[in-house]
């Protein structure tokens, strides 16, 4: 089980990335910005060390999922499978370099990126509301 000061920091930094997630900014910041719920659950994975980590990681994505209208589970697999990576490094997370970290934390977002598209693409395809993805990862 989470304990109680493990789940309210928790709940203060989903809180927190999910207002980061929903400001509008400029189409260019939006683009280059990165994934704030996937950055801050990784620093509350790293520095707790309670047993509920996948269950979190399922309630977060879901409930992702419904904020942004989005497939449901699609957000919930990435970050579950994120997670265990993570876990998979963890103790040597701690001693790493800050270099070494950010591979880390560079890997785990590539492999939610990774399954977020792949989860869209089996489900959706590559055209979504008559417009490509292709297009938009075009440079201007």
């Amino acid at each position: 089980m989470i304990n109680q000061t493990q789940l309210l920091l928790l709940l203060k930094v989903t809180i927190l990335a999910f207002i980061l997630g929903s400001i509008s900014l400029p189409i260019i910041l939006e683009l280059i910005s990165p994934f704030w719920l996937l950055m801050f659950f990784i620093y509350w994975l790293i520095y707790s060390d309670s047993n509920g980590i996948f269950s979190a990681a399922l309630i977060l994505g879901l409930l992702l999922d419904v904020l942004q209208g989005a497939i449901l589970g699609q957000n919930a697999l990435a970050l579950i499978v994120s997670s265990a990576f993570i876990l998979s490094v963890k103790k040597s997370f701690f001693v790493s370099n800050l270099t070494t970290q950010q591979v880390y934390v560079f890997i785990a977002s590539l492999i939610y990126l990774v399954l977020f598209l792949m989860t869209h693409l089996v489900v959706q395809g590559l055209q979504s509301n008559g417009s490509s993805y292709l297009y938009h990862l075009q440079a201007p």
